[in-house]
């Protein structure tokens, strides 16, 4: 029974409401990939992988002036002792470190295929080699001189470091990217030598504002250069509060040809922009006809980045052509700033600069606190056995008559001579071949010296003064070591973005020339070089006719409103030819089924349109806000089921005609009617039997005016047709056509 009971206990199933048990749980896993995946330690800008394999590579004596060892034996370790995940993940991880297009700063030193900026994936482990870098060396110098905590690992058969001491500012000289549940952080490297510059005069005078920080730190530094185009305002706002974005370009320069040609070579590369898929998209842009500067791309990299960009003609210039290559492909990136770490109480948190770069002080502060005592007690312990060393000398014939008579020695020797078990302990294991003259010399000399550590090492952990400028001294040497030289030369320049004409860049974008463009009634579009003069010499296939005939310029854009309410804006250099009868409109725009082009025109930039369907109801529209330049369009009027779209024309008139079924005519002013970008608009006129006919934008001077069988029909004097907006109206003037539309007598 009792064992019965036992069981009973053990598989007790207590019932938990569900929204309860998924919430915690779901918040231990939401914590858990906070803390131990995603977001790096402010301290030591690492994550728990990444820490794990220094680790491990320190354990393995992987050090920079030592041989390599194959990356699948470190992994193997890593997973073994400290970090039981995914031997890929692990194997990765290490490989972006060893990668010296993505850390400014590579903390392994790797001897293999490693990958490339093109995009291809590194060996496999097995074939790869590995050590560590003199900059992963400083990251974990004085581990082994209880600078920082301990724990034990995953299965308590070892323990591990919490974090690195870190005599390398390696957050922001490396930079980080990680996203967790509900937060993410993003850091790109900076320069080590301007991090230290600030840390130096931060720590000599803590109240240093984020402004004096920001003169030495003047923006990210990364490792495959490129130019920082924003402002220094936008940077240090960014700065401020740990969060912002910037604008990276690649660096070009123009290499002038023969004859007057020139062309384009990109020598530096935006970061973590993959050069092959760049190239790509380069060449889908050129074939879909989006780079009318761009004649041809070609890669000559070898060692170093040399990406070619031939213009399309030696007129282009350079600085438009590359305008244009910037705003539609990745040799212009964001570059994000988020500055979310872990705190040293490993609480996740949004920090600005200043804050980071205190925090890394405090922990080079401590580690330097716990340096000093483990050396204090190293020296307590080493004087103590010298001591014991300088007693045995001086009564040297008492200690050996000792140790050869007595029975019990250690005993005899701690009464005689008032010693610890410690001394003489170290007395009994002395060699003989110690018991020198001149060693007792030695001992006298490294007492002297190690007191004089002693003092100095006690002086410096009263004074606070001493330690900050202690760690200045560090601070420099790491300058001297990291931030000079080759290696400390900043990569990426700073620069305001260059000034463009937008509109020069489009009457440059395509030949100017004029050209016709023929849109028939079965939806068939085409454009014909220079203007056509007579509308009846354009030919259409049998059963077709002339509906929308524009004469414009290669530079011009259409605006095209179809009548399912939506608006397309179609660059007429990418329109058909104008051989045959060209090609039907839905190739060019997704056309719904049923759907037709009820208005195309050339797009004016500040124009206004007029939308009203067949119940009465519109509004007036700018061009610009309800033309896409997608396939898809963009839908500008919705439409009851029972509607349907009738009238697009300009509206910049000053007044409004509209006319119904029921042969009542309605002129009210244009600001009574809104301006919207989408929508069912406002009824236009009121009607009791009937639906809007046709409507119109007229200016009131002119009058209104429509074709007749003798000419053009005139009426100056429309004020018995006037009225407030929504009102009935009046009957149409006499000789009015007879289908109440506008355009046809």
């Amino acid at each position: 029974m009792a064992a019965n009971d036992n069981a009973a206990e053990k598989s007790e199933i207590r019932p938990v409401p569900f929204a309860d048990a998924l919430s915690e749980r779901y918040l231990a896993y939401a914590l858990s990939t906070i803390t131990s995946r995603s977001l790096p330690d402010v301290r030591d800008g690492l994550k728990p992988v990444q820490r794990r394999l220094l680790y491990a590579m320190m354990k393995l004596k992987l050090d920079p002036d030592q041989g390599y060892k194959k990356c699948a034996r470190v992994v193997g370790d890593v997973i073994g002792k400290y970090h039981p995940h995914g031997d890929a993940s692990i194997y990765d991880a290490m490989v972006r470190l060893a990668q010296d297009f993505a850390q400014r700063y590579p903390l392994v030193d790797g001897q293999g295929n490693f990958g490339n900026i093109d995009g291809d994936n590194a060996a496999a482990m097995r074939y790869t080699e590995a050590r560590l870098t003199e900059v992963a060396q400083a990251i974990l110098k004085g581990i082994d001189q209880d600078t920082v905590d301990f724990r034990p690992t995953y299965d308590g058969g070892d323990d591990e470091p919490v974090v690195l001491p870190s005599a390398f500012p390696n957050l922001l000289a490396n930079g980080t990217t990680g996203i967790a549940v509900g937060m993410a952080t993003s850091i790109p490297p900076h320069n080590a030598g301007e991090l230290c510059y600030a840390l130096c005069e931060l720590v000599e005078e803590p109240e240093t504002s984020i402004d004096a920080l920001l003169s030495h730190v003047k923006g990210p530094d990364l490792p495959t250069g490129g130019v920082l185009v924003e402002s220094r305002d936008n940077i240090a706002e960014a700065y401020r509060t740990g969060r912002g974005s910037m604008r990276l370009r690649a660096r070009w320069e123009k290499e002038e040809l023969s004859h007057g040609q020139y062309q384009i070579v990109i020598t530096e590369m935006p970061y973590q922009v993959q050069k092959a898929r760049l190239i790509e998209r380069i060449a889908e842009l050129l074939a879909q006809k989006k780079l009318p500067l761009l004649g041809d791309v070609r890669d000559e990299s070898t060692e170093d980045i040399r990406l070619v960009l031939v213009p399309r003609s030696r007129t282009v210039p350079a600085d438009l052509l590359m305008e244009q290559l910037f705003r539609q492909t990745e040799l212009e990136t964001r570059l994000s700033l988020n500055l979310n770490v872990l705190d040293a109480h490993g609480v996740p948190r949004v920090m600005n600069l200043k804050d980071v770069l205190s925090a890394f002080i405090e922990h080079r502060m401590e580690v330097l606190i716990r340096r000093s005592k483990f050396r204090l007690g190293k020296i307590e312990d080493r004087l103590e056995v010298l001591e014991a060393y300088r007693i045995a000398y001086l009564n040297l014939d008492e200690v050996i008559r000792i140790i050869r008579e007595e029975d019990d020695p250690k005993a005899e020797l701690m009464a005689a001579f008032e010693l610890s078990e410690r001394q003489a302990e170290a007395i009994l294991n002395m060699r003989l071949r110690n018991l020198r003259k001149l060693e007792e010399m030695a001992i006298v000399k490294e007492q002297k010296d190690l007191r004089a550590e002693r003092k100095e090492l006690k002086t410096l952990l009263k004074d606070e003064l001493l330690r900050r400028a202690k760690l200045k001294e560090e601070f420099e040497e790491t300058i001297e070591k990291f931030g000079s030289g080759e290696l400390g030369d900043r990569r990426t320049s700073l620069g305001d973005a260059p000034t463009v004409d937008l509109e020069a860049l489009e009457e440059i974008a395509v030949e100017k020339a004029p050209v016709t463009v023929v849109c028939s009634k079965l939806g068939w579009i085409r454009v014909m070089r220079g203007h056509v003069e007579n509308n009846a010499d354009l030919k259409y296939k049998d059963g077709d006719a002339e509906n929308f005939v524009i004469r414009a310029q290669t530079t011009d854009k259409l605006i095209l409103v179809t009548s399912d309410g939506r608006g397309f804006l179609l660059p007429i250099d990418r329109l058909p030819g104008g051989r045959g009868q060209g090609e039907p409109l839905s190739l060019q725009v997704d056309l719904a089924k049923g759907a037709h082009a009820l208005y195309l025109a050339a797009h004016r930039a500040n124009g206004k349109l007029l939308l009203a369907s067949s119940d009465g109801r519109g509004f007036l529209a700018e061009e610009k806000a309800i033309a896409a330049q997608t396939k898809a369009g963009k839908q500008v009027f919705n439409l009851d089921p029972l509607a349907k779209l009738l009238v697009v024309t300009p509206g910049d008139g000053d007044h409004v005609v509209t006319v119904g079924s029921n042969r009542k005519m309605l002129i009210f002013a244009a600001t009574e009617l809104p301006v919207m970008s989408r929508g069912k608009g406002v009824l236009l006129q009121r009607f009791k039997d009937g639906k809007l006919s046709d409507a119109r934008s007229v200016d009131l001077a002119d009058g209104l005016s429509w074709p007749a069988k003798n000419g053009t029909r005139v009426v100056k004097d429309l004020e018995t047709w006037q009225g407030k907006r929504a009102s009935a109206g009046r009957m149409v003037p006499h000789g009015f056509p007879r289908n109440n539309k506008f355009g046809s007598a």
